[in-house]
């Protein structure tokens, strides 16, 4: 068996929506981010602050190659940046099944405005601008490294879990 795999942008549901599908198939939860700061001692944010983010996106790709290596499967949740780069993309085909949950720009803004401090591609950038930028950058490589594409609009957590395993055969 190989991984189940959801990316997509930051406040999407991809933490909450792995948590469920964990919970549901009884396979391992791999949170990205989280294995990011365990392994680092240290918040996303600091990683960013500390070392900037080209040394986050290196971490992000050394992760990668390690879950490949150690051939574990589960459901894993991608950091939102983690499918711009090309080899991580590559990477992710190999380890599983890659759900992207797309969701609007409003959706996104809505989720995303009390958090921001904790965010470090939006801290200092107006919120509205930023997420639009982001998108566009970035939803080419989504649909890239995805096999399916799954929307989180006018969704329940129950329904979104549901597509996703009915999408990914599980």
């Amino acid at each position: 068996m190989k991984s189940l795999i959801l990316e997509g942008f930051m406040g999407c549901g991809k933490s909450r929506i792995a948590k469920e599908l964990s919970e549901d198939t009884g396979l391992a939860l791999i949170d990205t981010d989280n294995l990011i700061e365990k392994e680092n001692g240290m918040r996303i944010s600091q990683i960013f602050e500390s070392y900037g983010e080209e040394a986050f996106r290196d971490m992000e790709t050394k992760l990668l190659q390690k879950l490949k290596n150690d051939g574990k499967c589960g459901i894993i949740s991608l950091g939102g940046g983690m499918p711009v780069r090309e080899k991580n993309r590559e990477i992710l085909k190999e380890l599983g099944t890659v759900a992207y949950l797309k969701a609007g720009k409003q959706l996104l803004i809505k989720r995303l405005e009390h958090g921001v401090e904790k965010r470090p591609m939006l801290k200092g950038h107006d919120l509205e601008e930023r997420v639009d930028s982001l998108l566009k950058e970035r939803e080419g490589a989504y649909l890239d490294a995805a096999d399916l594409v799954v929307s989180v609009e006018n969704a329940e957590v129950s329904e979104v879990v549901f597509k996703v395993r009915k999408a990914a055969g599980i």
